[in-house]
């Protein structure tokens, strides 16, 4: 089994262990999206308490990878949702995770198809 498809299985079970109810296909194509990066440990999770990386997850993964056209007020409020789905307490929220349940509030699945 390759490197990548540890990360997938545990990203799935992480998933299942929180009942996120996301495809096993989604997880393995946004972790397969997000190269290296799963890899390190600091970029591989999301930390909800830090604003300048929740900047640049509305800027990079909403806007610039998703093409996510709405106001900051929306945007904000589903990387908010997407925290506390994830526990607010919860201090591995994968990357991986997080962004699929970003591409499913968004209806944006077809960016992966």
């Amino acid at each position: 089994m390759s490197k990548l498809d540890e990360k997938v299985e545990h990203y799935i079970a992480a998933s299942e262990e929180l009942g996120l109810g996301l495809s096993e296909n989604l997880i393995a194509k946004v972790t397969t999206g997000l190269g290296p990066s799963i890899y390190q440990q600091d970029a591989e999770t999301v930390s909800c308490s830090d604003s300048a990386e929740l900047d640049t997850v509305k800027k990079n993964f909403l806007g610039n990878k998703l093409g996510v056209d709405a106001d900051d007020a929306t945007l904000d409020a589903a990387i908010k949702k997407v925290c506390e789905t994830m526990g607010i307490s919860n201090r591995h929220k994968y990357r991986a995770l997080f962004y699929a349940l970003l591409v499913k509030e968004f209806g944006k699945e077809s960016v992966y198809g």
